[in-house]
């Protein structure tokens, strides 16, 4: 019997179960999956690959299908549809079948899916297009032009074996070689990028691929970095002749050249769109949160930042003002510029004053050279003074002549300096308190607060909670290396919607990082959490939300939970009964994922 795709080894490094149709019925290709068999059984002896499609019985009645597909003529992959098997792999393992035609060949591909629905594929970079290995052997070897013509055209025929099984998962492939250019592209790269290849090959990453250049740069990164260190690119392009396209970009080394590159291509556009409609926009700039507070706040930082005068920044500690601040100076017209930040606590009057306005060689012991402070080196952008309030009275009356002079002297000096820079303060202390006890100075409080913008505190804005810890547990575990803990259990998150967080979202990622160091199994635990969470009683008692925006609460805990409703009743300290009841008087339609 002649077989289509004949390395064996290549197949593998799909990590799915793949079958070609025969006279006889489906035969097994390549070396089993890291998944299969499922654990407790013997790898050799108690489960075959061909019993799967014989004990499934959604197997059989999908097989059903794809005959009828397969004798139709149509084209493409025909899909299944995720399902699982709890009796053979468990309650958590999700499986999908995928039928593909390839001339005369027939395949079924059965891949296996994680709770969260993302493919399993780890070992995808081992050999993605080893079709290309009879050209090199044809370049390593002296051959006659008969047999050069031979291996070519075996060549390109295992290129498009392994380009219909790429293209049923899915995935787009584009190959880069060790000087960056762009050497090969599949049909499903082509589909997705919206490009012709032809402006594409031959050109370098950045100038040929039709994304941001940022976007470029981000993947490029990607690929300097170890490959434990790596994380998935997300990249989303403007469509030309039809809508905006989502894609996932994974870097990969080639097996065959740690030189050269392979980028995998995966459309998530449908899965971003359906994102956006349950739980809308969840971050602005660096800033994470889609309460009323935190839109409030966007909406702040938008209409004060086009305009040029200094803001005062008012948040208790750990509320995220340099994040603020930063958002500022990105949104204003010197985002080409440097953005500074300065804290002006903990320092003498005069270091502060040679740090901010700089010093003339020998104006003082030490002052060996020329200095120049932070307003000159910040010339054309934006000057972040972080805690304000403890700036010395000294230094205060000569900031108040930058402000309103638009220049400074440099310690030592008598000749003054234009600079033009923008001042942005940020405090956790009552101004006008310490205008009233004679520690801050009247006409410079009135004077950095042209504009103003109030950070909320945390627990003024607990639906916050989830979406904030979520992206630090993500954050966190990879930074920690601690990949093989995977969520956060319901009850660890009642626990935060109910803790007052006198530190803000600092305390949050701090307690996240704390659990991760302390988790020792797949799920952060409430025992995981540092003693102020664990052993301490809850300082809110009360149910964290309030009617305005219980509907939205409910919606960021299916979200959460991935549309589980027991867990997502656990997170907000209902009962199911009192939850399924919320669910219906709020008129929120969610299918069941319990099951």
């Amino acid at each position: 019997m002649a077989v289509s795709i004949h390395d064996h080894a290549l197949l593998g490094v799909f990590d799915a179960l793949i079958f070609q149709k025969t006279a006889k019925g489906f035969e097994h290709l390549g070396d089993l999956p890291s998944w299969f068999p499922p654990p407790g059984l013997s790898r050799e002896t108690e489960l075959s690959p061909e019993q799967i499609l014989d004990r499934s019985f959604f197997l059989q009645h999908f097989l059903h299908e794809a005959q009828a597909w397969w004798e139709s003529g149509k084209t493409g992959p025909w899909k299944s549809g995720l399902w699982n098997e709890p009796a053979l792999f468990g309650e958590d393992v999700v499986l999908e079948a995928t039928a593909v035609r390839h001339g005369s060949f027939r395949y079924l591909i059965l891949q296996r899916f994680g709770p969260d629905m993302v493919p399993i594929q780890p070992l995808l970079q081992k050999a993605r297009e080893e079709q290309l290995s009879h050209r090199q052997a044809v370049n390593h070897h002296e051959r006659t032009e008969a047999q050069l013509g031979s291996r070519l055209a075996k060549s390109e025929q295992e290129r498009d074996d392994v380009m219909a099984v790429l293209d049923g998962l899915g995935l787009g492939t584009i190959m880069i070689d060790a000087n960056r250019v762009v050497t090969f592209i599949s049909g499903k790269a082509h589909d997705l990028l919206q490009t012709d290849p032809a402006r594409i090959i031959g050109r370098t990453l950045i100038d040929g691929l039709p994304w941001k250049e940022d976007d470029s740069a981000r993947v490029e990164e990607m690929g300097r970095l170890p490959g434990a260190q790596r994380q998935v690119v997300r990249v989303v392009m403007d469509g030309k002749k039809r809508s905006a396209t989502a894609l996932e970009v994974e870097v990969q080394d080639d097996p065959r050249d740690p030189r050269k590159t392979i980028l995998l291509l995966k459309d998530v556009t449908e899965m971003e769109e359906l994102r956006r409609l349950l739980v809308g926009p969840t971050q602005f700039q660096n800033l994470i949160g889609k309460s009323p507070a935190m839109r409030a706040v966007y909406e702040r930082i938008r209409d004060i930042a086009v305009v040029d005068v200094p803001v005062l920044i008012d948040g208790e500690t750990g509320t995220g003002k340099e994040l603020v601040a930063r958002a500022l100076h990105q949104l204003s017209p010197r985002h080409d510029h440097l953005f500074l930040p300065v804290n002006c606590a903990g320092l003498t009057d005069s270091l502060l004053g040679s740090q901010l306005f700089g010093h003339k060689r020998g104006a003082f012991t030490g002052a060996i050279s020329d200095h120049e402070g932070f307003f000159e080196s910040a010339e054309g952008g934006t000057l972040l003074l972080d805690e304000i309030g403890d700036m010395p009275l000294a230094i205060q009356t000569t900031l108040l002549r930058v402000l309103q002079e638009g220049e400074i002297i440099r310690l030592g000096e008598s000749r003054p300096r234009k600079v033009n820079v923008r001042v942005l303060a940020a405090t956790n202390q009552h101004l006008q308190e310490l205008v009233d006890k004679g520690a801050f100075r009247a006409d410079l409080l009135y004077r950095i607060r042209v504009a103003r913008l109030r950070l909320p505190p945390l627990r003024e804005r607990r639906e916050d909670i989830p979406l904030l810890s979520t992206a630090f547990f993500e954050q966190s575990r990879v930074a920690l290396g601690k990949m093989g803990v995977l969520d956060i259990a319901p009850e660890t998150m009642q626990s935060f919607l109910r803790y007052s967080w006198p530190g803000n979202v600092r305390e949050l990622k701090g307690a996240l990082e704390y659990a991760l160091i302390h988790c020792r199994g797949g799920s952060v635990l409430p025992s995981d959490l540092p003693p102020e969470l664990s052993d301490g009683p809850p300082a809110v008692q009360s149910s964290p939300f309030s009617k305005p925006n219980e509907r939205q609460l409910i919606l960021d805990a299916l979200a959460q939970t991935k549309g589980k409703r027991a867990q997502a009743a656990k997170i907000l300290g209902m009962s199911r009964s009192t939850f399924y009841r919320r669910l219906t008087e709020l008129e929120i339609v969610q299918e069941d994922s319990d099951r």
